[in-house]
C-alpha cells in the first residue's frame, strides 16, 4: 500500500480493511493475469466499487519459468506452510547452482476493475538477473537476489524512490494511474 500511495499519488487508495471488508482470495489461477483479475473482480463484488489488484513474481527462464505465480510460495512443501524470505531465497539460490545463464525477470500484472464488463490491465517487466549472494537490505522478497546490470546493484540496494520509477509494479502503476487521470478529466462534472 505504501508503494501504491506512492504511484497513485492523487487518487485516494483504500485497503480492503480500510473499508471493513474482510477479504480473502485463493490464488489458483496458472497466469499472473489470472491471478490479478480474479483477486480485483473479487474484490470489486465485495466492495462495490472499482477495485486494483496486482499478480507479481519472479520468472527464470533457466528453471522453466519457475517460481513464477508461485513465487510467494516456492519452496513450500506440497505448497503448505510459506517459507519465509531468506528461505525462500537460499531455495532458489540451491536450485540456481551451476546454472550459467542467470537471466531473470519480474513480472507485475495490475488489473483496474471500474465494473465486471469493464476492466483495465497493465502487465510490465522488469528484466535482470539472479545474483550468487544476497545483496542490499533494501525491498522485500527476491530484490536481494535480483541484479540490475545498468544499475551494478540490485534492487535491495536501490533507493525506494528509484525502485519505483523502474520496477515491474511502479511501471504497471503508472499505466493504470494515467487510466484513472484520463477517466477523471473526461468525466462530466454536474452543475449543482
Amino acid at each position: 500500500m505504501e508503494e501504491l500511495s506512492v504511484i497513485f499519488d492523487g487518487h485516494r487508495l483504500l485497503t480492503p480493511k480500510d473499508k471493513g471488508i474482510d477479504y480473502s482470495f485463493e490464488e489458483t489461477g496458472t497466469t499472473f493475469l489470472a491471478n490479478a483479475k480474479g483477486k480485483a473482480m473479487a474484490l470489486f463484488e465485495q466492495a462495490g466499487e472499482p477495485a486494483i489488484a496486482d499478480d507479481s513474481g519472479l520468472v527464470v527462464p533457466a528453471l522453466g519459468g519457475e517460481p513464477g505465480v508461485y513465487s510467494a510460495r516456492y519452496g513450500s512443501p506440497g505448497g503448505g506452510v510459506k517459507l519465509d524470505t531468506s528461505a525462500r531465497n537460499q531455495y532458489l539460490l540451491n536450485k540456481m547452482e551451476g546454472i550459467e545463464d542467470r537471466r531473470a525477470f519480474f513480472v507485475c500484472c495490475m488489473v483496474l476493475v471500474l465494473s465486471p464488463e469493464r476492466f483495465f490491465i497493465a502487465q510490465e517487466t522488469l528484466p535482470g538477473s539472479i545474483t550468487h549472494a544476497p545483496r542490499g537490505t533494501g525491498g522485500f522478497g527476491y530484490d536481494p537476489l535480483f541484479y540490475l546490470p545498468d544499475y551494478q546493484k540490485t534492487v535491495a540496494e536501490l533507493p525506494e524512490t528509484e525502485k519505483n520509477k523502474i520496477s515491474h509494479r511502479g511501471l504497471a502503476g503508472i499505466r493504470l494511474r494515467a487510466v484513472l487521470d484520463s477517466l477523471q478529466r473526461n468525466t462530466p462534472t454536474k452543475n449543482k
